[in-house]
């Protein structure tokens, strides 16, 4: 297991538009002090469609710097290109890293052998765990359960990101003795009740000791306890709601004094109306005093 408590952490830029490694290293801290047990780079949260290979390595060697032997780094090396996706994962491998998230192949919709020979054909260019990434909002293909059992034979394939709510599809996930982690951050309780090990998360950024706290109180089989912070943290998935991640993330980060920057086309900037629901949000958490 790479950890409970995975952040899929955005990407900081300068106002030039380059990547912001003394920001990013700042963040890796901040995160890994407060609730994360690990770090996703460069996932869709960190705008990896619009990194090069060489601002994806930079990150990787920044992250596995000042991880240590804190936590873990986890490399979001997959791609609609098989081959892209092996030489992103070599590279990442020689750099450090201690695994690997890789997504459904986008855009191009393979057929469900085609997903399992990519993620087949991508672990064979590491020995260190791979998580494959189940998101069909974003991809459209959705996994099959018998897509699942074929990449649990893969032996060094040992968990599965699942971003949709499908309470049966996560428990053949567990089924096939396969580590389950909660794409949407919403599904984390769902699926530690079917027997999941925590999420891969964006909220953290903001909420992480809450969320550790609540994956905790679980396992320690306080699940009252559990059931009423994840009703505490209604405003947080609700921060999310507000734009196409990492447009709300980025911003919310902004008002609590992160340095992340802006985003890369054709992603913008929150709004002003934006905004406002995000500052909202924060408040209602606690996060930021009220503005009259």
């Amino acid at each position: 297991m790479l950890g409970e408590v995975l952040t899929a952490i955005v990407t900081p830029f300068r106002e030039d538009g380059a990547v912001d490694l003394d920001a990013f290293r700042s963040l890796c801290d901040h995160l890994l002090d407060n609730g994360s047990d690990g770090l996703v780079v460069t996932g869709t949260t960190g705008e990896s469609p619009t990194l090069s290979d060489e601002e994806r390595m930079s990150l990787y060697t920044a992250a596995v710097e000042v991880v240590g032997g804190r936590g873990t780094v986890v490399a979001g090396t997959g791609t609609y290109s098989t081959a892209h996706s092996v030489h992103l994962t070599e590279q990442a491998d020689a750099l450090g890293v201690d695994g690997f998230l890789v997504v459904t192949p986008y855009y191009n919709k393979p057929p469900q052998r085609g997903i399992v020979a990519h993620v087949e054909a991508v672990a064979a260019a590491t020995g260190k765990p791979v998580i494959f990434y189940d998101i069909p909002s974003r991809v459209v293909v959705d996994a099959e359960p018998e897509t699942i059992s074929r990449l649990a034979e893969i032996p060094n394939v040992r968990g599965v990101k699942q971003a949709k709510p499908s309470l049966d599809a996560a428990r053949h996930v567990v089924s096939c003795g396969l580590d389950l982690y909660a794409g949407d951050d919403d599904l984390i309780l769902p699926f530690l009740e079917v027997g999941g090990v925590g999420g891969v998360c964006v909220h953290t950024h903001v909420v992480g000791p809450q969320v550790k706290e609540l994956v905790t109180r679980y396992r320690d089989g306080d699940v009252e306890g559990a059931r009423s912070l994840d009703e505490a943290l209604r405003p947080a998935i609700e921060l999310l709601r507000v734009q196409s991640n990492p447009i709300a993330i980025k911003k919310a980060l902004e008002l609590l004094g992160h340095e992340v920057g802006g985003l890369r086309l054709p992603l913008v900037e929150a709004d002003e109306a934006e905004t406002a629901a995000i500052r909202g949000c924060l408040e209602r958490l606690g996060l930021l005093a009220a503005v009259a």
